[in-house]
């Protein structure tokens, strides 16, 4: 069955966590660097940053070695499928998104971000502890969704065909090759560019739908299309994936070797894109 997707399926407000909180069918993870968790987080939030799990080689082999260490280390920080996962960072960002990503390649039905995360916390005078709270250990059954996942011979297959936008979400020197994080500059070919950090507003949450609409209509990204979503490493995919899926857009996948694995790859094409 397709899964529907709505902004109340995959954001959760300020005030509508802390109705939840103590539930024991809630699991909360902050995806903030630890310095960060150390000096003040949601009461009953466990710690896990997920920068840096990075994968170079969507291959098949050290892709589902990856995936395996994604789903154990979830499960050690307590998410179950029979529970409901809230992530959050400082704002309605990257890391927190690339959690909600797992989660929906893992098949789990209730995830969600904190939408404008730690900041909109605060600004409520919502409770924060120092606490630290002991994850206990769960069993996650998964039902890993392909279809949300794309692997660079995925995107080699896609990016020429007509039903498909391969959409670069990193910025804009990045994209135009004049800032070059890997073995090569420049972007997949025929690559739209709308950077993640457009998809929020100045206060760290995501735009009203009417917004992120206006926007991706303007570049031609719409819902008849299949979108793959690239960034570096995966992070800033995601993000964008969760902005799609606020639209109602049902086929996204979020590419996560990235520009990492292509632009290290000398036997796949690139562009090096011309300002209009």
């Amino acid at each position: 069955m397709e899964k529907q997707y709505s902004r109340d399926a995959l954001l959760i407000t300020v005030s509508d966590l802390q109705k939840k909180l103590g539930s024991p069918n809630l699991c909360i993870i902050d995806t903030r660097p630890a310095e960060d968790f150390a000096q003040g987080h949601i009461p009953g939030a466990t710690h896990f940053d997920l920068f840096g799990l990075s994968l170079v080689d969507t291959s098949d082999a050290p892709l589902r070695a990856f995936m395996f260490m994604i789903h154990h280390v979830l499960e050690l920080r307590g998410v179950s499928e029979t529970k409901e996962v809230v992530f959050y960072e400082g704002t309605s960002g990257m890391r927190a998104a690339r959690g909600v990503w797992f989660l929906e390649y893992f098949g789990h039905a209730d995830v969600k971000m904190l939408d404008g995360g730690m900041q909109a916390w605060l600004a409520s005078g919502a409770p924060v502890t120092i606490d630290g709270t002991v994850p206990k250990a769960a069993a996650f059954k998964t039902a890993e969704r392909r279809e949300v996942l794309a692997t660079a011979d995925d995107v080699l297959r896609a990016f020429d065909r007509k039903d498909t936008i391969i959409l670069d979400t990193r910025s804009e020197g990045e994209h135009f090759g004049t800032i070059i994080r890997s073995a090569r500059g420049g972007a997949i070919p025929h690559s739209i560019h709308i950077e993640w950090t457009d998809n929020l507003d100045a206060a760290g949450k995501f735009k009203p739908n009417e917004e992120l609409k206006a926007m991706y209509d303007r570049a031609g990204v719409t819902p008849d299309k299949e979108i793959y979503s690239y960034c570096q490493g995966g992070y800033r995919a995601a993000h964008s994936y969760i902005a799609l899926r606020l639209l109602g857009f049902a086929k996204v996948r979020n590419y996560i070797g990235s520009w990492k694995e292509w632009g290290d790859r000398t036997d796949l094409p690139l562009e090096i894109p011309q300002k209009k």
